[in-house]
């Protein structure tokens, strides 16, 4: 049997351990940086992390959860659920931590992988379950480190941190800072927003659930929230009803909640629905419009020990600085070199923009494997059902591999460039191509990180080995 390695210890790397462990596959091992397993719920415990997925469909199919407090779980709870999987499946004891992979070059015959100590280990199948979303963005604004107080990603939350009765300056204001603000807003003497370009909010339907519902809403809510991320996905069509519905939701949800006019006409966007990520809450408006928070939306111009400066020529005192400004999306495997045959480094490869047959394998590099990889990312529905599907086949492809007697698989220049040709114009009809947005790749414009629609389409055309899309040797 194979050697299989796998980056991470998410949820995309436990969902490949699962199905090799499952499968008989017993050599799987885990490399993890950290001390912890957990990947983004792990690092992410800034007030008010949650999923904006409900609990019940994003959880694995092979392991619901009758113990989810409310529809929308928040980061606590999330991380619960994915360590008892982890311990439940086997994949905590094949899990080295404080391990992190720094390199891995492939020597003919395996994958020598090096780790941040020096030492290396070799495996026959290496997995990245990295994902997209692990490495900070942080702006690079002038004074930045002249600030006096605690300055910091949301990613890099001070768990020691208490904000009672300071003043704090939150760069950003997309998928976290709607989570982070209205936790922040009760407890803090001020909060300052300094939002860049507004977000389309839909209402959370949200829920306490009472005990006696807990198992069922496990069994019942995954297939209904299953079809409705089907029909949000359609809003990124820009011509459909699906969007003409969804803007007009999302505008209403404005007005109930902003009765001030240049409030409501600062949160407003300006670009199609679902250019960028579509939101959910309930609190982020009425946050909005307490005394003691402020929105500034002119551009920042510098950082001062004790304030932020802005393009207007404004002061804005501030004892702590939040940077809730997303993550480098578009550096697939940063910080980690790949090295395939011939020297060829898969960062240089992807220099125009990371591309993947079926957002797996790659050509050109043998027995690869990406978990969470280029366009596989969503613009609705649950991250969760693509993993699966992803890592249900890995294993059909390793199991292709080994009951032929072939040592490596690779899929073909050919069959990947017919998956991207696809997947592209698809892209090209969605609103992901009105705007600059994290989807997209900095120099070529490149649609890099998601998948054009529903889960449904992506998991019918990997349910199945199409044995000449590979190599075999």
């Amino acid at each position: 049997m194979p050697r299989i390695g796998i980056i991470g210890s998410g949820f995309g790397a436990i969902a490949v351990a699962t199905e090799f462990l499952q499968h008989g596959y017993g050599d799987v091992r885990l490399w993890e940086k950290a001390d912890s397993l957990g990947g983004v719920w792990r690092d992410n415990v800034y007030p008010g992390a949650a999923c904006d997925v409900p609990s019940p469909f994003y959880s694995f199919s092979f392991a619901p959860w009758p113990s989810w407090p409310r529809r929308y779980a928040e980061q606590p709870a999330i991380l619960r659920y994915l360590r008892a999987v982890a311990e439940r499946e086997g994949v905590t004891a094949r899990t080295r931590f404080g391990a992190g992979v720094v390199a891995a070059a492939w020597n003919g015959a395996c994958w020598l992988v090096t780790l941040e100590d020096g030492t290396t280990d070799e495996v026959d199948l290496l997995v990245s379950a990295v994902g997209q979303l692990s490495t900070p963005t942080v702006p690079s604004l002038p004074g930045a480190e002249s600030f006096a107080g605690p300055a910091f990603h949301t990613a890099r939350w001070p768990q020691d941190l208490d904000v009672r009765g300071l003043r704090v300056a939150v760069i950003g204001a997309a998928a976290t800072a709607v989570q982070a603000v209205p936790a922040l807003a009760p407890v803090a003497e001020r909060v300052i927003l300094f939002q860049r370009t507004p977000s389309y909010i839909w209402p959370k339907p949200d829920a306490v659930y009472p005990r006696w519902y807990r198992r069922i809403a496990a069994v019942i809510e995954r297939p209904f929230f299953r079809g409705l991320g089907e029909l949000f996905s359609r809003q990124l069509d820009p011509d459909s009803i699906a969007a003409r519905i969804g803007a007009a939701v999302t505008r209403a949800h404005l007005r109930l909640r902003v009765r001030d006019p240049a409030l409501r006409r600062a949160l407003t966007p300006d670009y199609p629905i679902g250019c960028r990520r579509i939101l959910f809450s309930n609190n982020f408006y009425p946050a909005l419009c307490r005394d003691d928070v402020d929105l500034v939306t002119a551009g920042i111009q510098r950082i001062e020990p004790g304030a932020v400066v802005t393009a207007d020529g404004r002061s804005h005192p501030a004892d702590v600085l939040v940077c809730a400004t997303g993550f480098d999306a578009q550096s697939f495997l940063r910080g980690i070199r790949i090295t395939g045959p011939g020297g060829k480094d898969l960062h240089e490869h992807w220099s125009a923009g990371a591309r993947a047959h079926l957002g797996i394998y790659v050509p050109g590099f043998p027995n690869l494997l990406l978990s969470y990889g280029p366009n596989t990312n969503l613009g609705g529905s649950s991250i969760i059902r693509m993993l699966e599907a992803e890592a249900r086949h890995m294993r059909l492809a390793v199991d292709r591999m080994v009951s032929s007697g072939a040592r490596t698989l690779e899929a073909t220049p050919a069959a990947e460039q017919a998956w991207d040709d696809e997947v592209q114009t698809r892209l090209a009809g969605t609103a992901w191509v009105s705007c600059d947005s994290w989807y997209r790749h900095p120099v070529t414009g490149r649609i890099t990180s998601n998948w054009p629609g529903g889960t449904n389409r992506y998991v019918a055309r990997v349910r199945d080995l199409v044995e000449d899309e590979f190599v075999w040797r």
